[in-house]
C-alpha cells in the first residue's frame, strides 16, 4: 500500500466524486460538481488537498482564503462560499476557511483526515494566515436532540461523555468551538441544521510581516560569571565590564547578563563607615554606572541586564537592576523581597512593582536573586507574555545558591519560559559583609521533548570566572504553549484560584509607610527601654533583699 498526500488536480475529479458520494451516503450521496472543483483549482490550487492510496483519491480537504471581518461569527455555508461560486476567495484575507473534509468509508481508521488537517495547518503557517476556521457538522446530534440542546451536546462531546465522529476529531486536532451556528447547512439533516464554528489559531502569525527588524525566532544570550576582585576606582570596574561586553557581543549575542551587586568591590573604599552608610555611599556611583552601561549597549549593539546595584530614592535604599537596550532606551526593575540580612544589616526596602519589558527579541522579566524563590512573581510576568526571565544573583554558600538554582528551574517549567541566572564567584575579604561568593551561572529551559532532557541549556563551571553563550528558540516556546506534553499555563484552574497584583504604592503612600515604620520602631525601642528598666528594678530589689 502506498499513501500520498498532495495537491488535488482536475484530472482527479472522477475519483474525487466517487469517494465523496460514498462519504456522504447518509445525506444523499452529495458531491461537488466538476465546474465547482475547476473553479476552486483556478482560484486557489494550493488550498485543495487530497490523499491517494495506491494512486486513487480516497480523501480530500478543500479551502478558501477569506477576509473574516466581512462575514463575522454569524454566517452560513452559503454566505462564506458566495452561494457556491467561491467569489469570496480573497488572496489578501487573513483566514483559511475549510469548506470540505471527507474520507472514503473504506479507508477510515487510517488517520488520513489527520494528515489533511496537519497539511492545512502547515499551509496556514506558510501563508501567514491568522487562523483556520470552519463550520463543523455534529452528525450524531440527531440521536440526542430530544434529550439535550445543541450547546449541551457540544459540552458532553467536549467532556468525552458522547462521541461525535466529526466534532470529537476536530477537538482532538487542536480546534476549539468558538460559537454555535444555526441553519449553517440546511441539507445536513443529521446535525439538524446546526454546526460548530471551529477555530485553530496560527501561533506564528505576524500581523504585518517585516522585511527587516523582524522579531527573532532564535535569541542568543550571554552570561558573565563575575570574579570578585578589588578595583582602584569605578573606571577600572567598568573597564572590566567592557571587556566582557566586547567578548560576548563579538559572538552576535542579543543579551548579556551580569550578576547581582557586581560592583560590590567599590565598597572597599568605605570600610571606615558602618555597613548601612557604606552601601549608601556606593549608591552614589549608580547613575554614572548606568549611563556607562547604556553607552556600551549602543556602541556594542547588545541589550544589557546590568546585574544589580544599590540605589537610594526618597531616603530609601533599593536593589536595582537596569535593562539597557541597544536602541538607547532603558528601564529598571528592583528587588521586591530583600533578604533578612539586607534588611537587618543595610536597611534595604522592597519594591512594589513586577514589570515585564519589551525588547527587540521579545518580552523579558528581571527578578533579582531572592525574588526568584517566590513563584507568584514569575507567574505575574508569564501572564504578561514573558519569554525570558533574567535572574542576577549573589550567594555566599552552596545551599544559598541551590535555593536560587532550583527555584529558577521550577520557574522555567511552570511558566514555560527560559530562565538565565548569573552570579559572582571568589571573595572580597577587604569588604565588610561581602566575604565570599559561590556561584554557577546557567540557562534553564522548560521540560519537554523539544528541550534538553535535564532542562539545562548551558551552565558554567562552578566558582570559575567565565562566560557562557547559548541560543534560545522562541518558536519552541510557542509550540510548547499550544501543543506541549503538558500545558501548564493553559491548564491553570482560573475558576478556582488566581494571582492578583495589587496597585503599587504612590510616593505619598511610601512616605506615609516610612513614617509608620519609624513610629513603630520608636514604640518598639521605648518598649525595650521600659522592659530593661523593669528588669533593672527587679535586679536592684533582689540585691537589696539579699543584703538585708
Amino acid at each position: 500500500m502506498k499513501i500520498e498526500l498532495g495537491h488535488l488536480k482536475l484530472e482527479d475529479y472522477q475519483e474525487l466524486r466517487k469517494a465523496m458520494e460514498e462519504a456522504y451516503a447518509g445525506i444523499g450521496g452529495d458531491y461537488w460538481p466538476h465546474e465547482a472543483i475547476a473553479r476552486l483549482l483556478d482560484l486557489f490550487p494550493e488550498g485543495q488537498l487530497c490523499v491517494k492510496v495506491n494512486g486513487k483519491v480516497v480523501a480530500s480537504a478543500l479551502s478558501l482564503i477569506i477576509d473574516y471581518e466581512e462575514f463575522g461569527d454569524r454566517h452560513t455555508f452559503r454566505d462564506v462560499t458566495g452561494n457556491y461560486s467561491f467569489n469570496t476567495h480573497d488572496p489578501e484575507g487573513d483566514v483559511l476557511y475549510g469548506i470540505e473534509v471527507f474520507v472514503h468509508p473504506e479507508y477510515r481508521g487510517m488517520r488520513l483526515a489527520r494528515r489533511l488537517y496537519d497539511a492545512r495547518k502547515e499551509l496556514c503557517e506558510n501563508l501567514n494566515l491568522r487562523a483556520i476556521m470552519a463550520g463543523g457538522r455534529i452528525p450524531n446530534y440527531e440521536k440526542y436532540a430530544e434529550r439535550m440542546t445543541p450547546r449541551e451536546y457540544i459540552e458532553q462531546v467536549h467532556l468525552k461523555n458522547i462521541y461525535d465522529p466529526t466534532l470529537t476529531f476536530q477537538l482532538s486536532n487542536g480546534f476549539h468551538v468558538k460559537k454555535l451556528l444555526r441553519n449553517y447547512l440546511a441539507r445536513d439533516t443529521q446535525s439538524l441544521g446546526y454546526a460548530t464554528l471551529l477555530e485553530w489559531n496560527n501561533i506564528y502569525y505576524e500581523e504585518k510581516p517585516k522585511l527587516i527588524n523582524r522579531p527573532r525566532s532564535v535569541v542568543r544570550v550571554g552570561l558573565v560569571q563575575w570574579q570578585m576582585r578589588l578595583f582602584k576606582d569605578r573606571e577600572a570596574l567598568m573597564d572590566q565590564v567592557e571587556f566582557f561586553v566586547d567578548a560576548i557581543s563579538a559572538y552576535k549575542a542579543d543579551f548579556i547578563l551580569f550578576p547581582e551587586f557586581f560592583n560590590a568591590p567599590l565598597m572597599a573604599e568605605y570600610n571606615n563607615l558602618d555597613e548601612p552608610k557604606a552601601i549608601r555611599e556606593v549608591s552614589r556611583h549608580t547613575d554614572w554606572i548606568r549611563q556607562r552601561f547604556l553607552e556600551l549597549a549602543v556602541s556594542y549593539n547588545i541589550n544589557i541586564i546590568a546585574g544589580s546595584m544599590p540605589l537610594v530614592e526618597h531616603e530609601r535604599l533599593y536593589n536595582v537592576s537596569f535593562l539597557l537596550r541597544r536602541d538607547g532606551t532603558w528601564d529598571q526593575s528592583r528587588k521586591i523581597h530583600p533578604t533578612p540580612d539586607e534588611i537587618s544589616i543595610w536597611g534595604m526596602s522592597g519594591w512594589d512593582r513586577v514589570p515585564v519589558f519589551d525588547t527587540d527579541c521579545g518580552r523579558i522579566g528581571i527578578l533579582i536573586c531572592y525574588d526568584s524563590e517566590f513563584p507568584e512573581l514569575a507567574r505575574i510576568c508569564a501572564e504578561q507574555n514573558m519569554h525570558i526571565l533574567f535572574v542576577p544573583f549573589l550567594t555566599d554558600t552552596q545551599s544559598a545558591y541551590m535555593r536560587v538554582r532550583l527555584c529558577s528551574q521550577a520557574r522555567a517549567v511552570e511558566n514555560e519560559c527560559y530562565v538565565a541566572i548569573a552570579g559572582s564567584v571568589g571573595n572580597l575579604p577587604q569588604v565588610h559583609n561581602m566575604d565570599v561568593q559561590y556561584g554557577q551561572s546557567a540557562i534553564f529551559t522548560p521540560a519537554d521533548f523539544a528541550f534538553p532532557t535535564n532542562s539545562i541549556k548551558a551552565e558554567a563551571t562552578p566558582n570559575t570566572e567565565m562566560t557562557i553563550i547559548a541560543d534560545l528558540d522562541m518558536d519552541l516556546l510557542k509550540e510548547l504553549h499550544e501543543i506541549g506534553s503538558v500545558t501548564n499555563l493553559k491548564d491553570r484552574r482560573k475558576d478556582l484560584y488566581e494571582i492578583v497584583l495589587k496597585a503599587p504604592l504612590a510616593d505619598s503612600d511610601l512616605e506615609a509607610e516610612r513614617r509608620r515604620e519609624e513610629l513603630a520602631q520608636i514604640v518598639s525601642d521605648q518598649d525595650e527601654a521600659d522592659e530593661q528598666a523593669a528588669v533593672d528594678a527587679a535586679e536592684a530589689l533582689k540585691a537589696a533583699s539579699h543584703e538585708d
